[in-house]
């Protein structure tokens, strides 16, 4: 059996940086905590060990959890929940914050755990980081300095790793438990079964976690001794106040901290007196979101029509090659089509990801949440709630699972409803199509072009309603009760490191096209067929010359492809729809594109690429989607898609909930469909009453 490592720490100290270093594995990393929300982990061949396994633990500030993801961090540091023990933990220490760092290494000693301390931020701490040998001697570990983001120190690591792995550590506690809370801790023991150490680490951990009222995996025994010692709420808060003074204490009276501000420290604060202010500092939020989105405009158009001129190719070289039959329309299509009407974005999808992972890797995106923190407040959400909504920006399936970092279920749930309402990455697309097909690229509006201008204002509706989203929710299905603080470290400015920012694009970019290459390829390929057929023949009633009274069906040839799709399986469901989305706005072609987009956002796009495929003769001379969408006539002639009905689609599809994946993550983490319903109906009928209201006040005031 592998022998395993664990790299653990406090969130923003390089961890997740350091396992990639180690491991060359591509985990998602971020300036801000709340990025890791499950277990990372690789194989690793270590000189003189043989292989290992290394798991990136979420990062976490004690080991008495408040959280569900710090009880994640729990679980795999201590071998609980069914996660086996390590034999190894590397606790990554940050050289420019040890006072704070040093607290979670003096629980994993209590507990007994075989350290390695990882002291990381040399480079930042310069002159006053502390000397590795002297705090190896009073911590009785190694201690190894590295900077993970150059990879200095981590061969030095590595082979203190193997020599660390055969030893053993016994339990340490750092401080002298009162008479009373040693009398506790008796009782606790007492408790223990045979085969636990009966050390005092381990019973002031169950102790203080039971008393904090954490759902650990363990024996009842165990867990009702430790109840009865903390009968007393005000008792068990004095001896909980006890460890903690207790633990400062030892580190105050060994770390001498540093006098003055470092350099990178002086910088952080000048920068935060704009960046964090209440007027600026949102104003530099809107000037930065404006100029990405202006960006993702300008920057992607050559790369996006390269892309769509490559399918264009490839569908008319794909379908020259296999002649004029059914086989050859599914492959150009179904499967070219489909697929390459969403892959086509993926530049913009790139461009965004990266101006993202700049943002997070120089630590700009913590202040977000900062700035965030007084507005949501005010409305129901935990401060932390800012985090996942960030994430959300991306995919509210990773947003969804970072909720863990939240104390209280209450704020989880309230979380997890209003994340779906951020802007996800799957709408960026469907956005991009709309907008470019129905909006000129040279209007402006107050001097702000419409294009970017609509994009930022999508970006901006989504937390917008989010907020008053959690306000309501806040005030009806889950009212809120005492607020808690939020508690969040601003780390220092960095210049953000182009290797985990490509890394980061790549992870992203490749779950984009295995979702195109799976999800988005079956679902392309069913709406292909539901298009084509019936296509082999026509059944009409005609009136015979010899029988004028009578009426007879005949069987007329295929009808060309034209009309062909009036009557396929997909149109019988659109029109079905119709009467529903007609006073959206939207005919029954948009509405097999909503059915479609329910197993994900992208398939709409993918939806209409295939329906304007397959209502015209396409060859390599037609124009691309965008152009056709614009030149879709209605039976009077007059456009079919206009400004009006782009915006009232562009905001079905802000606040729809069209994703099956977001669904199931959300009745994972809640082990209840109830929610998974609840969100799936208010979110559908409030993007069908938005998107009412815009088209038809839109009609009343003469617009088009």
């Amino acid at each position: 059996m592998k022998r395993r490592i664990a790299l653990a720490g406090n969130p923003n100290t390089g961890k997740t940086t350091l396992f990639n270093r180690l491991t060359g594995a591509q985990a998602r990393v971020g300036n801000y905590p709340g990025v890791t929300v499950e277990l990372e982990q690789a194989d690793v061949a270590l000189a003189g060990a043989g292989t290992v396994e290394i798991v990136d633990v979420p990062g976490s500030y004690s080991l008495v959890a408040r959280s569900q993801e710090e009880q994640v961090a729990i679980d795999a540091l201590l071998g609980l929940g069914g996660i086996p023990r390590p034999d190894l933990v590397v606790m990554c220490v940050d050289a420019t914050n040890l006072s704070r760092n040093l607290y979670l290494v003096l629980q994993a000693q209590e507990l007994g755990l075989n350290l390695v301390i990882a002291l990381t931020m040399i480079d930042e701490a310069g002159k006053a980081a502390p000397d590795p040998k002297a705090l190896s001697s009073l911590l009785g570990c190694p201690v190894v300095p590295v900077i993970a983001r150059t990879g200095q120190g981590v061969d030095e690591l590595q082979r203190t790793l193997a020599a660390r792995l055969s030893e053993r550590a016994e339990p340490v506690l750092r401080f002298e438990p009162s008479s009373r809370l040693r009398t506790q801790m008796d009782q606790v023991r007492a408790s223990f079964p045979a085969a636990w150490p009966s050390s005092d680490g381990l019973a002031l951990w169950v102790l203080m976690s039971v008393g904090d009222g954490d759902e650990l995996v363990l024996p009842e025994p165990v867990r009702s001794a430790a109840g009865l010692a903390l009968v007393d709420d005000a008792a068990a808060r004095a001896l909980d106040d006890e460890c903690v003074h207790g633990r400062y204490a030892f580190i105050d009276k060994h770390i001498r901290l540093p006098e003055g501000r470092t350099g990178a420290q002086q910088l952080t604060r000048k920068v935060d007196a704009v960046m964090i202010h209440p007027v600026w500092g949102f104003a530099v939020f809107l000037l930065v979101n404006l100029s990405l989105f202006q960006a993702l405009f300008s920057w992607s158009e050559p790369a996006i029509d390269a892309v769509e001129s490559a399918f264009a190719w490839l569908g008319s070289t794909v379908g020259a090659l296999l002649g004029d039959n059914l086989f050859s329309d599914l492959i150009t299509g179904g499967v070219i089509g489909g697929v390459g009407a969403v892959v086509v974005f993926l530049p913009q999808i790139l461009l965004l990801f990266f101006f993202v992972g700049l943002m997070e890797d120089s630590g700009y995106m913590a202040r977000v949440a900062y700035l965030m923190d007084r507005v949501m407040k005010t409305l129901g959400l935990h401060g932390r709630a800012f985090v996942p909504m960030l994430s959300g920006f991306a995919c509210a399936v990773p947003a969804i699972m970072a909720t863990r970092t939240m104390e209280r279920q209450r704020d989880r749930l309230l979380t997890m409803m209003v994340v779906p309402l951020m802007t996800c990455s799957a709408r960026l697309p469907v956005y991009t199509l709309v907008i470019g097909a129905l909006y000129s690229p040279t209007a402006k509006v107050l001097g702000i072009p419409v294009q970017s201008g609509l994009m930022v204002a999508l970006y901006l509706f989504s937390v917008l309603i989010s907020l008053i989203a959690a306000f309501v929710l806040s005030k009806t299905i889950l009212p809120t009760v005492q607020g808690t603080a939020l508690i969040l470290e601003l780390p220092p400015y960095r210049i953000p490191r182009l290797q985990d920012v490509l890394r980061m694009m790549w992870y992203r970019a490749r779950a984009f096209l295995t979702e195109a290459g799976t999800v988005i390829l079956v679902a392309s390929i069913v709406l292909w067929g539901l298009l084509n057929f019936p296509r082999s023949e026509h059944m009409v009633s005609v009136a015979r010359a010899d029988s004028p009274a009578s009426q007879q069906t005949e069987l007329l040839p295929e009808l060309p492809a034209t009309e062909r799709i009036q009557h396929s399986y997909a149109a019988r469901l659109g029109k079905a729809i119709e009467p529903a989305i007609a006073p959206l706005g939207f005919d029954w072609k948009i509405g097999i594109g909503l059915i479609g987009a329910f197993a994900a956002r992208e398939v709409f796009v993918a939806t209409m690429g295939i329906v304007y495929a397959v209502g015209e003769d396409v060859d390599e001379t037609s124009d691309g989607l965008r152009d056709k969408l614009r030149e879709e006539k209605r039976a009077d002639g007059t456009p079919a898609y206009t400004p009006l009905v782009g915006l009232s689609l562009l905001i079905f599809f802000a606040l729809a909930c069209q994703c099956v994946s977001t669904l199931a993550v959300v009745k994972r983490e809640t082990h209840s469909y109830r929610w998974p319903v609840f969100l799936f109906a208010y979110m559908t009928a409030l993007a069908w009453v938005a998107s009412f209201a815009v088209y038809q006040v839109g009609r009343a005031l003469g617009l088009s």
